[in-house]
């Protein structure tokens, strides 16, 4: 059985709420055109990194509500080695940790509870790094995700633990997130500005 996270103090967590609220709505409003010179940018950072890291698997998010879009990154990261496998992550029981569902391009797909697109079949694996969204983040590495502790509780349950890189527009960055003692810091952080290093490393 899953403990459930103990909640922040109600100050705390109306800042991060309101954080939360704030930041994803400056970056739903972003204008196209200057969305797609950002991700741009921050595939170009995101390509030295993996390739530094070398992971032959990987699993990143499907984009929701104006996150930075990584299938045509992913598509193209694939495409260069066949042995290369990306994943997506899946809730398949609430307050569980969640699944990977192997992804390829031409998959079929299915949707989740919220509507978002998930593998349709069942081979699970095992990635060495996740790209996870960050609605906000701090210069240590911790964010904020939408308040289901999905990715903590995922992070909390995994080991050995994958290399964690967080991505972002840098409109998301903030002096703090006053992280929570369950809260898990990314070992990177990649941005239109370039390629951090969290305190998760």
């Amino acid at each position: 059985m899953t403990t459930p996270f103990p909640p922040p103090d109600a100050r705390i967590a109306a800042l991060r709420k309101a954080l939360r609220s704030e930041r994803i709505a400056a970056r739903e409003a972003l204008p196209a055109v200057a969305r797609q010179a950002l991700t741009e940018r921050i595939e170009s950072h995101l390509d030295g990194l993996v390739a530094r890291l070398a992971p032959r698997c990987l699993a990143f998010c499907w984009p929701w509500r104006g996150e930075v879009d990584l299938l045509p990154w992913a598509r193209r990261w694939l495409a260069t080695d066949p042995a290369r496998q990306a994943a997506l992550p899946v809730v398949l029981t609430p307050a569980r940790p969640m699944e990977f569902l192997r992804w390829r391009p031409d998959a079929p797909m299915a949707t989740d509870h919220h509507g978002i697109p998930i593998p349709a079949g069942d081979e699970q694996v095992s990635p060495a790094l996740l790209l996870v969204p960050l609605n906000v983040f701090d210069a240590a590495g911790y964010r904020l995700g939408y308040g289901g502790g999905y990715f903590d509780r995922t992070l909390a349950a995994l080991a050995p633990a994958p290399t964690c890189v967080g991505v972002a527009f840098e409109l998301a960055r903030c002096d703090s997130t006053h992280p929570q003692p369950h809260d898990k810091p990314m070992d990177w952080v990649v941005t239109e500005a370039g390629v951090f290093v969290g305190s998760g490393k």
